[in-house]
């Protein structure tokens, strides 16, 4: 189930990363790039912190294909794909909490500190977002106030506690993923942020 789970989301991740990729008017390359990095970039890094290898997309070149697939399919799609937000905003969630659960497994394979299983699930769920959004000279989503690295946390802890609480891995995986899919779908539809802090040395009392 996560093993399909991981191929829709990153075909998902791939596609919004060739949008952002074309409202900055890149190449063709360029697009495969940003579509790489988003959708590989927060497993790679987890992989490089916690010296886990193969990269996924090394001992499976195949994935690398999707992906590129995926984004190139995108350019000629690109209207409709650009109309069709909300389902790939569901795909965007169920694709942040799945990622965020297999890099929590790869922190517990890897015997690491829970606060450390925690943090890798976190940043295989939300680093690839981040470097898009700076690739693409933006602020990352997930700086803004979004519920995103929220949800991800909310997720990998929830998923880790049932694990060591003795319930089994099947049932904890699709209670995570439930859950924080959940989460991130309310915060969507009601706009809940995290709060901001605004600071202006301009500003008088």
């Amino acid at each position: 189930m996560l093993l399909i789970a991981f191929y829709i989301a990153i075909a998902a991740e791939a596609m919004t990363a060739a949008l952002a990729a074309g409202r900055r008017n890149m190449d063709w390359f360029g697009v495969c790039l940003i579509a790489c990095v988003t959708a590989l970039g927060g497993g790679t890094m987890r992989d490089i912190f916690l010296d886990h290898y193969p990269l996924v997309w090394v001992e499976n070149p195949y994935v690398l294909l999707l992906v590129c697939g995926a984004a190139l399919i995108t350019i000629p799609l690109a209207r409709l794909v650009d109309r069709l937000r909300w389902p790939f905003l569901l795909l965007d969630a169920l694709g942040l909490v799945v990622f965020t659960v297999i890099g929590c497994n790869i922190g517990i394979e890897a015997g690491v500190h829970p606060i450390i299983v925690i943090v890798a699930g976190m940043v295989t769920g939300t680093a690839g977002g981040v470097l898009r959004d700076v690739l693409c000279n933006d602020i990352p989503l997930i700086f803004q106030g979004e519920l995103y690295a929220t949800v991800s946390l909310v997720t990998g802890v929830i998923y880790y506690l049932g694990l060591m609480g003795g319930l089994p891995i099947n049932l904890m995986v699709i209670v995570a993923i439930a859950i924080g899919f959940t989460l991130r779908v309310l915060a969507i539809a009601f706009k809940w942020e995290m709060p901001k802090f605004v600071y202006d040395r301009e500003m008088r009392k």
